[in-house]
């Protein structure tokens, strides 16, 4: 039964005003059900569709519709998009000039805003709810609900806050939005806004053009820079677990020539706000950054997603690499760990504050994380397993599909590893370990007689590397542990180092080897073609679509606004391959809806004219 008449057809308003002839995945029935004014929890990966699973009901419904964005510059990225297909939307945030303020609350007052984006913070204060109070609301939508979850790594006290709308709202319909969430934060997001009877919409997490990767770290500002030579002249995002390292791998990449910036929390607001425009604008850059950066960014061409320290958790892995290919086109990730990660990781764990029951939670969290590390198998399905999705094959566009990696009965020499360890009094670190096994008469090893133990030299016969590559993955079984509050000692978990000891265990563990390098991205995966020729096109669509990118930037630049609000790189492919001569023709073209047909239609014809020759208007 309708809560309200429905004013416009979800349809309609979907390729009238976005442009899109139809939906796609779970985004018609969670629309359906929104509009109808039901409650709903949509689950999809990042560049899937979910802000049209609230902004289709928003104008179906009638009212306002109230958007609680934990970001201002993904609210003010989704403004812009808006008022460009010609929606009335506004955002309130701290930043918001005060004049604009005042406008965006009159036409909030005055019944003239279809959307409303604001901030949790911003809507539990300044009378923000008495206001709402008074108003025709058509929905409230929670967008980056994983924030709510008290297991969230996100988490904002003031999202849980929003269990208050259903009292101060009765019968206004609430959707809750994420790309992430196991079944665990699932249940933990509904109960906490207090939507158990809410419809939960979940589509695959499975992301084909997203190629993952992962290594151990031998060396990572030569690993990255390597990495970064099949991406020069490309944008993407360079993770780190600290402010400081932030700032000091950025100034490394300019001094190589690649244009980068920190971003993190502690930099000066000016600072932040300059960078992120340039990020904004299509510059390409590498942005290196905690991840205080690049939840719900909207830049659909960031190619590539590297990690220099390990997420704590699947959850905040995958969210972080979903900012990679929102255009559908290939895009590389790459995680580098180490054992002093896992470590630390558990360390700063077991050091935390948070309630026993969390904690548990957390820690089940941060060893699926270590596994996927790990993984010697499909390193996708590894992932998918993590959100309890199954995948019927393997991926094949991750690394281990790519080039599996050799497992080996390694139980011997992990009792060596633990044995020298043990007679070494559990205080040195893992260089000197190596040293030991390998039979390396260093200073440090004669000063302690440690050249006398029986496990002096038994390891000889393996590199250092295979010894490093072992106990990091010793560590990750949880037999050897890092004295991170001293100086770096291994010591034993006696609960899982024992039966190895014994014997009783086999350890199976994957042998590091040399990875191909590859100078060239692979095409495997690519879910859109970069620009379409037809047989003797000669590059001719190549050359129209350098110059609608051209005609874009300028555009983009006079009105302050990302070039990808505007039209997207896709949608500029497809106008270059199909050489619409008429409105009508470019009306047809996914993702040119009314309002910009409006706006630009004539522009982008004059282009295309401009660009072809007489007689080459059409694509034959």
């Amino acid at each position: 039964m309708l809560a309200e008449p429905i004013l416009n057809d979800p349809a309609q308003v979907l390729r009238q005003v976005f442009g899109f002839p139809g939906f796609r995945g779970q985004q018609e029935p969670a629309v359906s059900h929104v509009v109808a004014g039901g409650d709903a929890l949509v689950l999809m990966p990042t560049g899937g569709g979910k802000s049209i699973c609230y902004q289709v009901p928003a104008l179906c419904r009638p009212g306002t519709a109230v958007i609680v964005s934990p970001l201002i510059a993904l609210m003010d990225d989704q403004v812009a998009a808006l008022r460009q297909v010609g929606v009335n939307a506004g955002a309130l945030h701290s930043e918001i000039d005060p004049a604009e303020a005042r406008s965006i609350t009159r036409d909030l007052i005055e019944h003239q805003l279809d959307l409303l984006y604001v901030s949790p913070e911003r809507l539990l204060t300044n009378g923000t709810m008495d206001r709402l109070s008074r108003l025709k609301l058509a929905l409230f939508a929670v967008d980056e609900a994983h924030c709510v979850s008290a297991w969230g790594h996100e988490f904002r006290p003031e999202y849980r806050e929003l269990a208050r709308i259903p009292d101060m709202f009765p019968g206004v319909p609430r959707i809750a939005l994420t790309a992430t969430a196991d079944p665990r934060t699932q249940h933990d997001i509904l109960t906490a806004l207090r939507m158990e009877s809410a419809k939960v919409f979940v589509s695959s997490f499975h992301r084909p053009n997203l190629r993952l990767s992962a290594a151990p770290k031998v060396g990572e500002t030569a690993q990255l820079l390597e990495f970064l030579q099949r991406h020069k002249g490309e944008c993407g995002i360079v993770y780190c677990g600290s402010r400081a390292k932030t700032e000091r791998m950025a100034a490394k990449l300019n001094e190589k020539g690649y244009p980068a910036l920190p971003f993190h929390a502690g930099l000066d607001p000016l600072l932040k706000r300059e960078s992120l425009t340039r990020f904004r604008s299509g510059e390409p850059l590498v942005v290196v950054a905690t991840i205080a950066f690049g939840m719900g960014i909207d830049r659909p061409d960031v190619r590539f997603v590297v990690h220099l320290d390990m997420p704590d958790s699947p959850e905040a892995y995958y969210q972080q690499i979903g900012r990679a290919g929102r255009d559908g086109d290939t895009a590389d990730t790459l995680l580098l760990y180490g054992g002093q990660d896992v470590a630390q990781a558990r360390h700063w764990l077991a050091q935390s504050a948070a309630p026993d029951s969390r904690k548990r939670v957390m820690r089940t969290k941060l060893e699926e994380m270590v596994a996927l590390t790990e993984a010697v198998t499909c390193r996708t399905r590894s992932l998918l397993t993590c959100f309890g999705e199954s995948l019927d094959c393997e991926c094949g566009h991750c690394d281990n599909c790519e080039a599996p990696p050799i497992t080996v009965d390694a139980s011997t020499e992990a009792q060596m590893v633990l044995s020298a360890v043990y007679r070494t009094d559990q205080i040195f670190g893992a260089a000197h370990i190596v040293a030991v096994l390998r039979g390396e008469k260093t200073e440090g090893v004669l000063r302690h007689k440690h050249d006398r133990l029986r496990t002096f030299g038994v390891g000889s016969a393996h590199a250092g590397t295979y010894w490093r590559g072992l106990i990091r993955q010793l560590i990750a079984l949880r037999a050897l542990d890092v004295d991170t509050q001293g100086h770096g000692g291994l010591f034993l978990v006696q609960e899982e180092a024992r039966p190895i000891l014994r014997g009783e265990r086999t350890v199976t563990l994957r042998q590091d080897r040399p990875r191909p390098v590859r100078t060239e991205r692979p095409e495997r995966g690519r879910t859109t073609p970069t620009v379409p020729l037809s047989p003797g096109d000669t590059g001719q669509a190549a050359t129209l679509y350098e110059a609608l990118r051209l005609w874009r930037l300028a555009e983009a630049k006079g009105q302050s606004i990302p070039p990808y609000v505007i039209f997207h790189d896709s949608v500029l492919r497809d106008i270059a391959a199909q050489r619409p001569q008429t409105l009508d023709e470019l009306a047809q073209i996914k993702g040119v809806g009314a309002s910009k047909l409006d706006r630009y239609g004539r522009h982008v014809l004059g282009v295309l004219t401009a660009q072809l020759p007489i007689g080459l208007t059409k694509r034959h």
